[in-house]
């Protein structure tokens, strides 16, 4: 009987679509602002030059299955610009009656585009920026962050360490702007799970290639002396957003202890050898598609037209903030190969996730862990909660 079923409900939603009644076209743009930064450590990271923009390929293509039995096509046009340019390629998408757009920009550049974009009505996807103040103080209403925020991350982290009792650490942070939000991410981290922060120190950026052929011989040097010394701890914490010196740390720490954070066992949102809660099959069509391996980055932007996609489907309109409105409400989740729906803080535009805790080749484990508790949900342990944030935007 189910296999009779299935195509009559395939032919009449066809049909429905056939009759123009629920028809839509949805146009969305993928805005990736990039950034001069040096090479990174290993060569293993190098970017591709479709970061970000692969995710919204095949988002569309997902996106497009359901729409084509609801009369709804999917079209996301892609643009990369430098950060000069970013305003720029802004106003080039509104004016093609773009409303929806993913962003992959710094916090400081998001921000303006988000404002930029409000004055058109249109609603913003963050898929990178971390930053705290973007969910608290500096919300925009028009903002939704796909991207989990340093506070995510960090309490990822932390509710693992806790729970394996390396309850005293040894937190080690660099000296970019970037890597200092982050150490405080993790101080935060280390209060509100009853961890103890042993000893902290900054490794200072000097600048200067990081893959010459002596990059690694002076890293050797460095880091076991800069290390020496450390109270006693469990854990080294690394706070390297910037990717300067944390890989280094696993093999060049003075004392054996296990790394964690921007090294050694890392949160993130999605890596290639992710394959649980059915995401072989999505790893197996992003390579069929890209021939590479999924980044986070992509990840994340096929995310936010995946929420789009949700979004039009059960609210029928393609309206950016009646969108946006059908996404905060308690009728919109989404699966995302998680294990668990995934959902948005309708008090800052937070999408709630579970963060994959990766050590370079399998996922270690997933936050939050068992035993952390929350009277909404266990995912609301992770990151800024209702009663911390400041954010009015959404009020």
């Amino acid at each position: 009987m189910r296999y009779v079923l299935l195509p009559l409900l395939a032919a009449c939603l066809a049909v429905l679509g056939a009759s123009g009644a629920l028809a839509l076209d949805v146009r969305a743009a993928v805005l990736r602002v990039d950034y001069e930064t040096l090479l990174p450590i290993s060569r293993y990271d190098l970017r591709a030059e479709d970061l970000g923009f692969a995710g919204a390929m095949l988002a569309d293509e997902d996106n497009g299955t359901t729409g084509r039995f609801l009369g709804h096509t999917y079209e996301t046009i892609h643009r990369a610009t430098a950060p000069e340019g970013a305003d720029a390629a802004l106003d080039e998408i509104l004016a093609e009656g773009i409303t929806l757009v993913v962003v992959l920009a710094r916090d400081a550049d998001l921000l303006r585009l988000a404002d930029r974009a409000a004055e058109e009505g249109a609603l913003v996807l963050n898929a990178s920026a971390p930053g705290l103040a973007l969910r608290d103080d500096q919300c925009r209403g028009n903002l939704l962050h796909i991207a989990p925020s340093n506070g995510m991350m960090a309490d990822a982290v932390a509710q693992f360490a806790v729970w394996k009792q390396w309850k005293r650490w040894f937190l080690v942070a660099g000296s970019n702007p970037a890597d200092v939000e982050l150490a405080e991410a993790y101080r935060k981290a280390a209060r509100k799970f009853g961890a103890r922060i042993i000893d902290e120190r900054t490794f200072e950026d000097t600048g200067g290639a990081r893959r010459t052929d002596s990059g690694h011989v002076m890293v050797q040097r460095q880091l076991p002396v800069f290390t020496q010394g450390a109270e006693g701890h469990d854990l080294l914490i690394a706070a390297d957003a910037t990717d300067y010196f944390a890989r280094y740390l696993g093999y060049h720490h003075w004392s054996p202890r296990p790394v964690m954070g921007s090294a050694g066992l890392w949160p993130t949102t999605f890596h290639a050898a992710h394959e649980a809660w059915g995401a072989t099959q999505f790893q197996t069509r992003f390579e069929a598609l890209t021939g590479r391996y999924v980044k986070p980055e992509d990840y994340n932007v096929w995310l936010a037209l995946r929420v789009v996609g949700e979004a039009v489907t059960r609210a029928s309109t393609v309206d950016a903030m009646g969108l946006r409105d059908y996404a905060l409400s308690d009728d919109f989740e989404l699966a995302a190969f998680k294990g668990q729906k995934v959902t948005f803080r309708n008090w800052n535009g937070q999408l709630r996730q579970p963060i994959l805790l990766y050590d370079g080749m399998i996922t270690v484990s997933v936050s939050p862990q068992d035993g952390f508790l929350h009277r909404v949900s266990p995912l609301d342990t992770l990151g800024l909660d209702r009663p911390e944030s400041a954010c009015s935007a959404f009020n």
